[in-house]
């Protein structure tokens, strides 16, 4: 069951499995395989969980994570100012804990 709405810019298309949106380069799948997560030859998720694998405790694992979330994809999302300024809020918080 397919269920489309329609606006200015893009088509999305909804079903019980993910979160598609449809763009001039083709269907992107926006819950498994976001663009702004698969740029270059590795995937941020993979990045991270090889950057964060050896942290002191899960908190500062997470909090590192989520400034290399931000960074990782810092030109792609439309706010890059934004996506600075959140990764060094995560920062600050991992280097107080440290």
């Amino acid at each position: 069951m397919y269920e489309e709405i329609s606006s200015r810019d893009a088509v999305k298309v909804y079903n019980d499995k993910a979160n598609l949106y449809r763009s001039d380069e083709g269907m992107v799948d926006m819950v498994n395989s976001p663009a702004h997560y698969t740029r270059g030859s590795k995937e941020a998720i993979n990045i991270i969980e090889d950057a964060i694998q050896d942290a002191d405790d899960p908190v500062m694992g997470m909090l590192h994570a989520q400034a290399l979330k931000y960074l990782l994809r810092i030109w792609l999302k439309g706010n890059s100012l934004q996506d600075a300024e959140k990764a060094r809020w995560y920062l600050n918080r991992l280097i107080d804990k440290m």
